[in-house]
């Protein structure tokens, strides 16, 4: 989400009078990338740029693909593939064996249902989106690149003319494993076409219940990547860069008003037994996926007492939270207790990957 809005910020406060810009997506990947499907880059005529499609070996050739998709003012997708032969040999270096296309469209800044936009469309809902995206059409028959933008319900309705059944059930696989797919129909019009169906999560919300030192380590983190942050506490221990850093500030008695979702984490960090106590009830009631409390399981035994409940039986409340990485600084702390969460939000398991079996990325 972070990459998004660094995109849709250049988008906005870009010189429509003197700039065209064009955006490249990766749509499609086999074997080994840096960068996954929905991996996105904005290109400006004046030669810069902001996102990435991968880990830097593809954003200069990318950067001319661009600016010929803005001078043609035509979207084209581009095959980047190392499988079979070396880097040199297609003049850029992937690093890995693996083909990567990139679907490269002009920006029409008329267009309110340009890919941009509805990026925009996607970030003010705050809620999960699915894009759909022409990405294969027999040359000339159809817009290559055209999209469109489903929320709420993520009923398609109706797109390119593919029978509305048949979409929607591509739709409700990609919805529910939060993964793109890339589905082929034999248009009675138009012939063979593929659209990406791709999955877009909100940001992820971070509560932070704590007004201490260490609680701005956790936002300091939480903050660079991308997620948006609410700190619960009293404003008067509050210091000036904790109330700066933090997207919303509540007091304790005003917790109730927070809205959650499935995309939010709660933290527990007061340091105080009390402020717990009253406050783990409520937060319960809410049943965030993640609910995180600092301290050692003597603390959490001692917790589960004084409130009557089984505390370390509910699958989203975690602690002692965080990773075993042997953290010890707040700094520490809190890259441990970020990558449980983000682990828990993804569905991995949060071990090393050299002892994964099987590819680094869930296949798409």
């Amino acid at each position: 989400m972070k990459e998004i809005r660094n995109i849709i910020a250049k988008y906005q406060r870009s010189n429509r009078n003197e700039e065209r810009l064009a955006l490249a997506t990766v749509v499609k990947i086999e074997q080994s990338s840096y960068r996954r499907i929905g991996a996105r880059m904005l290109v400006s005529s004046n030669g810069t740029w902001i996102g990435g499609i991968s880990g830097g070996c593809l954003e200069g050739d990318a950067l001319k693909r661009s600016q010929k998709a803005i001078f043609n003012a035509k979207a084209s997708i581009v095959v980047y593939d190392t499988l079979d032969d070396e880097d040199r040999n297609i003049g850029v270096g992937l690093g890995c064996n693996g083909r990567i296309e990139v679907l490269f469209v002009p920006i029409d800044f008329t267009d309110s249902n340009n890919p941009v936009e509805l990026l925009i469309n996607h970030v003010n809902q705050q809620k999960p989106s699915i894009i759909l995206n022409l990405i294969d059409c027999p040359k000339d028959t159809l817009k290559l690149g055209h999209s469109k933008l489903l929320a709420e319900a993520m009923d398609a309705d109706s797109y390119l003319g593919i029978p509305n059944e048949f979409l929607k059930k591509k739709i409700e696989e990609v919805r529910i494993k939060r993964r793109p797919q890339i589905i082929g129909y034999e248009h009675p019009a138009y012939g063979k076409i593929q659209v990406l169906v791709e999955y877009l999560r909100p940001e992820y919300k971070l509560v932070i219940i704590g007004d201490n030192y260490d609680v701005l380590a956790m936002i300091g983190l939480a903050k660079e990547m991308g997620w948006e942050i609410m700190v619960v506490g009293r404003t008067s221990k509050m210091s000036k860069q904790l109330v700066k850093e933090a997207h919303a500030i509540y007091e304790y008695e005003a917790f109730h008003e927070i809205k959650t979702d499935e995309f939010t984490s709660i933290l527990l960090m007061t340091h105080d037994f009390e402020w717990d106590r009253k406050l783990i009830p409520s937060i319960i009631e809410k049943n965030p996926p993640y609910i995180g409390m600092l301290g050692p399981k003597k603390r959490l035994e001692k917790m589960s007492e004084a409130l009557g409940l089984a505390l370390d039986k509910l699958p989203n409340f975690y602690s002692p939270m965080g990773l075993d990485i042997g953290a010890e600084t707040p700094e520490e702390i809190a890259l441990s207790v970020l990558a449980e969460i983000l682990s828990l939000f993804r569905s991995r398991d949060g071990s090393s990957l050299k002892f994964r079996q099987g590819t680094i990325h869930d296949e798409s």
